[in-house]
C-alpha cells in the first residue's frame, strides 16, 4: 500500500511538472512570433497558424522536431528551420508554449469555390474504390481533430501549408503520423486532389 502511494505521488508530481503554463508560455513565444504571428494566427502562408491547435498535438510537434535534429533526421521530424528553433528548449519550455498557442482563438480560413466539390466529396467520403479513408473521420465535420487522439485541427489552415505537408506525406519526407495514416492517405492522392483538399480545408469551421 505504501508502495502505491509513493507511485500515486511521484506520478501526481510529474503530471504537474509535465503541465504547460500559458502565461509562460507566453513570454517563450517571441521568437516563434516571426513565422506563426505574435497570436499564433499566421500570415506566412508556408507556415501553420498554432492558435487553438490541441495541445498534445502542438508539444508532440516539438518534441519530434527535437528528436529529428538529434538523430540528423532518423527519427521525428525533420526540418532545417524548426531544428534550429527547438534546439535550446527544455520539455517544459516546450509544454509552455503548447499551452499557450493552445489558449489562443484561430481566425477562421475561406474555402474557394472552385475547390468545394472535388475537397468536400473527399473530406467527407474519401473514394472507397481506391481505399482512401474520408478525412473526417479523424478530423472531424469542421475540421478540429479531436485532442485525446492527437488528430490536428486543420480548419482554418492556409492551402499552401496543408499542400505542402499533404505532398511531405505522400513522398515519404515526412513521417511521424500515428501508424502511417497519412502516408497511405496521401499516397493515393494525385496532385489535383491535393490541391483541392488543402483549399477545401482551409473554410471549414
Amino acid at each position: 500500500m505504501k508502495r502505491l502511494a509513493l507511485l500515486l505521488t511521484l506520478f501526481a508530481s510529474f503530471t504537474a511538472f509535465a503541465q504547460g503554463d500559458a502565461e509562460a508560455g507566453k513570454a517563450k513565444s517571441a521568437t516563434c512570433a516571426a513565422c506563426h504571428g505574435a497570436d499564433g494566427n499566421s500570415v506566412i502562408p508556408a507556415n501553420p497558424s498554432l492558435a487553438g491547435q490541441h495541445e498534445k498535438y502542438l508539444l508532440k510537434q516539438l518534441k519530434e522536431f527535437k528528436l529529428g535534429m538529434t538523430t540528423g533526421g532518423e527519427q521525428g521530424r525533420n526540418n532545417a528551420v524548426m531544428a534550429g528553433m527547438v534546439a535550446a528548449l527544455s520539455e517544459q519550455d516546450m509544454a509552455d508554449l503548447a499551452a499557450y498557442y493552445a489558449s489562443q482563438t484561430a481566425k477562421p480560413g475561406t474555402t474557394p469555390e472552385s475547390s468545394i466539390e472535388i475537397g468536400r466529396e473527399l473530406y467527407m467520403a474519401g473514394d472507397q474504390e481506391r481505399g482512401i479513408a474520408a478525412c473526417i473521420a479523424c478530423h472531424g465535420p469542421r475540421g478540429n481533430g479531436t485532442a485525446l487522439s492527437g488528430f490536428p485541427k486543420i480548419s482554418g489552415q492556409s492551402a499552401d501549408y496543408m499542400k505542402a505537408q499533404l505532398m511531405a506525406f505522400r513522398d515519404g519526407q515526412r513521417n511521424n503520423d500515428l501508424n502511417g495514416m497519412m502516408r497511405i492517405v496521401a499516397q493515393k492522392l494525385s496532385d489535383k486532389e491535393i490541391e483541392a483538399i488543402s483549399n477545401y480545408v482551409g473554410g471549414l469551421h
